[in-house]
């Protein structure tokens, strides 16, 4: 698979620009290699610059077809991934076009939790999930198995969060629940959030080993603060990032957009030095 990561220009990625135009009027933008992201996943990046053309801000339709246009002369990809900087920019009109895949997600997370979280829920024997969206519960129940899949046989403790129990959430939580039971003689632990006026909290149990989190907003897990869990955000938020290492500093984040971010950091890095 390969994917297309379109990002901000900063000063750590390159001078800061205007995007460059040609006689005929069009803007053009580069796409340049970054590497490999495990063994399923390579990644080309293209940098976006702030400006459209002497520091005019860009309009979202511009860019969108300025995208396009860098897309089609790499010669496309399986799929693209947006910076929030850049889905801001396209507004939701065009943003939606560039949106990866729940399954380029899903592989990339299956990336980051060997790389990062293998060893920790090997060593503790846990991991917790942090369900989002009701109507998306069935779809995260399913790569949270994926996901957790080759290391089921060392795991003895899985706590499931979610905000009901009722309905839908029921039967697609449930018919989860019992593969872990029928396949691995694992039961696991079903919690539901705390509502709060701050919002939805994880309560009480403790949490420990991968933590995986398919969550709008941060929930506030009970996490030890001895360094003894991995968290694993699919949704890419960086306040969650914040307030995760206000809580417990020592608890690793992990997220697909931090780790492409890490690929753009590196790939510039190489070519200074």
């Amino acid at each position: 698979m390969e994917i297309i990561y379109f990002y901000p220009e900063t000063e750590e990625t390159g001078q800061m620009r205007a995007a460059k135009k040609h006689l005929f009027g069009e803007t053009s933008l580069n796409v340049r290699d970054l590497g490999a992201c495990g063994e399923e996943v390579h990644v080309r990046g293209c940098a976006v610059p702030s400006f459209y053309y002497r520091k005019k801000a860009w309009r979202p339709q511009a860019l969108a077809e300025t995208m396009e246009r860098a897309f089609d002369m790499a010669g496309g990809s399986d799929d693209t991934f947006l910076h929030p900087q850049i889905s801001a920019m396209l507004t939701e009109e065009y943003a939606g076009r560039w949106q990866p895949e729940a399954g380029t997600l899903e592989v990339i997370a299956g990336f980051l939790t060997l790389r990062y979280a293998a060893q920790t829920v090997l060593r503790c024997g846990e991991a917790d999930v942090l369900l989002g969206e009701a109507d998306k519960s069935e779809r995260q129940m399913g790569t949270t198995w994926e996901l957790l899949r080759p290391y089921l046989p060392r795991i003895n403790r899985l706590l499931v969060f979610c905000g009901t129990t009722e309905g839908g959430v029921q039967e697609a939580i449930g018919e989860r629940l019992d593969d872990y039971y029928y396949e691995y003689g694992l039961v696991p632990q079903v919690e539901t959030y705390a509502e709060t006026e701050r919002g939805l909290r994880c309560g009480r149990a403790r949490c420990g080993g991968m933590i995986l989190d398919f969550g709008e907003r941060f929930a506030y897990p009970k996490i030890a603060p001895d360094g003894g869990a991995v968290y694993l955000d699919m949704t890419s938020s960086r306040e969650k990032e914040a307030l995760l290492h206000r809580k417990t500093p020592r608890v690793p984040y992990v997220s697909p957009l931090k780790h492409l971010d890490t690929m753009v950091k590196n790939s510039y890095d190489r070519l200074v030095n």
